[in-house]
């Protein structure tokens, strides 16, 4: 690999910001290289211009943003240089983007096929017929059953990997020499997430293909990259061998990042004595009707016969793919949606069937964790509004609903002059820290966190898995934790749950389920962790 030339050349790329930013540049004179057959992972949290850098690369950037500096080298030619006519003749035919989100890269009112047709349509001369196989054929060698019918399909009919799937195929439906994939497994489940990159990695082996795959995840670089890049606030910390990289980070801010992932191995913890049950859930069952009117009605069985506890002062972990089930109960527990049937005990009374009005005690008692902290604020109340009006609105007067707020603030490490700030002021991280605190607020027995940190960075995620925990050891409170991130279940749970359509399959301590797991849906969601042969911590600390 070292011979051949470069399909990309970065030199000296520099990238202005807009005036009144926090920093000049959004890019910093980095410089790197992307060879054919090979992986780059271009690594470091948000804001540290690893985005603006892919973008920059398929003539993508904002308005706002403008390259003053550097070459940006496709195959020898450059894309800073490139008009807007040559981009997009480039575009697909050599170079080519996986976005992070799938459903809003999509157009939802085209068929999957025809999204893809209209890249064929736009770069080649193949006749309808020829086009359709083409895409059949597309849609087979990422690995789609029954491709006929995906490709009929709309988007909001698949799923999050098949829509992952559809994209690809766009992608590569030209045999472009550069794929640049930004963040294409952030928001899928274990299982899903591997097999997307091992998709990635036989395309680019099928293909010949460079690929420049943006990503927080060091789990997933210890899986797919031959070559490593870190950049932190817009410049290139660190590049080099995958290996070299990972075993022995010569910057203190890769050894960070590579330490603020979690292991799959769980930490020792102290043996957790019987405390009173705050939850109980009894044959827990979920069954929604889809269809209907001119269609044939079908039942979908969200959850069945699910049971589990949670004591105070202990985490209990659902884990799972998704539609595994693990929110619609996380959702029925909160009394968000009604359970078809069973019983959901809240310190021993059964809230399944009370009324609207009969909940309102119950309110206070279980507070959610959401996995967007920016839906869950609303955008136009200060932070000070939105602590204050769960506290205020069960009879707790201005003043000390004020005086709570403000200790809960600086209990989650927020200074106090953050409540008359308004939610985009704030970044992602510091926004769960304000919907933990306003959580608190309301001095719940039971707190639910459906996948808190999935939307945060490796780093920020470490500060708010350890601030949970540090919140579940002062006030000795029961936590529901779901997850698909079976790193997060490692570190925070004391015992987790396993489901899979809808069933519990396996329940226990943490330690005896991670070490020993009893059954094979189990093992197979260990085993599609990326990167669970390294150990992070004991690489960094080495």
């Amino acid at each position: 690999m070292d011979g051949e030339t470069p399909i990309l050349d970065v030199r000296g790329l520099t990238i202005a910001l807009p005036a009144g930013a926090d920093r000049r540049l959004a890019v910093d004179a980095v410089s790197f290289t992307v060879r054919p057959r090979e992986i780059v992972c271009l690594v470091g949290e948000s804001g540290s211009g690893k985005s603006v850098t892919g973008f920059s690369v398929m003539g993508l950037l904002p308005k706002t943003l403008r390259a003053t500096g550097g070459q940006v080298l496709l195959a020898g030619e450059d894309m800073l240089q490139a008009t807007p006519q040559r981009l997009r003749e480039l575009r697909c035919t050599r170079m080519s983007m996986v976005f992070q989100e799938p459903m809003t890269a999509l157009n939802p009112v085209m068929t999957c096929g025809e999204q893809i047709d209209e890249v064929l349509r736009a770069h080649t001369t193949l006749d309808a017929p020829a086009r359709q196989r083409r895409i059949v054929d597309l849609l087979g060698r990422v690995r789609m059953t029954e491709p006929e019918r995906m490709a009929a399909a709309y988007p909001h009919q698949l799923s999050g990997g098949q829509r992952q799937r559809i994209m690809i195929a766009m992608a590569v439906a030209l045999e472009p020499a550069l794929i640049i994939a930004d963040e294409p497994t952030t928001a899928l489940d274990v299982t899903t997430q591997a097999q997307i990159l091992e998709l990635i990695k036989d395309i680019q082996r099928q293909f010949a293909t460079g690929v420049l795959f943006i990503t927080h995840d060091f789990g997933v670089v210890a899986e797919i990259a031959h070559r490593v890049a870190v950049m932190r606030h817009g410049r290139l910390v660190e590049f080099g061998p995958a290996a070299d990289v990972l075993s022995h980070p010569r910057e203190a801010y890769t050894r960070m990042l590579i330490a603020a992932v979690p292991g799959m191995a769980p930490p020792a913890r102290a043996p957790a004595g019987l405390k009173d049950e705050v939850l109980r859930v009894d044959r827990l069952a979920k069954t929604y009707e889809t269809g209907g009117w001119l269609g044939r009605k079908r039942s979908v069985n969200a959850a069945a016969g699910v049971s589990l506890c949670v004591r105070r002062g202990e985490t209990l972990g659902i884990v799972g793919e998704s539609g595994s089930g693990k929110s619609t109960v996380a959702r029925c527990v909160a009394r968000l949606v009604d359970p078809s049937a069973g019983r959901i005990l809240i310190g021993g009374q059964d809230i399944a069937r009370l009324a609207a009005g009969a909940l309102r005690p119950f309110r206070r008692k279980v507070q959610v964790i959401f996995q967007d902290p920016y839906r869950s604020l609303n955008p136009r109340r200060t932070i000070r509004q939105s602590m204050v009006e769960g506290p205020m609105n069960y009879g707790l007067g201005a003043v000390p609903a004020l005086e709570r707020a403000t200790a809960l603030l600086d209990l989650v490490g927020l200074e106090a002059g953050a409540l008359d700030r308004y939610p985009h002021q704030f970044s992602g991280g510091q926004r769960q820290r304000i919907c933990i605190a306003r959580a608190l607020a309301m001095e719940p027995e039971l707190l639910i966190a459906d996948e808190p940190v999935s939307a945060l960075d490796v780093s920020v995620q470490a500060q708010v898995l350890d601030l949970i925990e540090d919140v579940r050891r002062r006030l000795d409170l029961a936590i529901l934790f779901i997850t698909h991130d079976l790193r997060v279940a490692a570190r925070v749970c004391d015992r987790v749950a396993v489901m899979r359509r809808g069933e519990v399959v396996e329940e226990g301590l943490i330690e005896a389920v991670f070490l020993e797991p009893r059954h094979e849906y189990t093992r197979a969601l260990l085993a599609a962790a990326p990167g669970k042969d390294w150990q992070f911590g004991a690489l960094a600390a080495g």
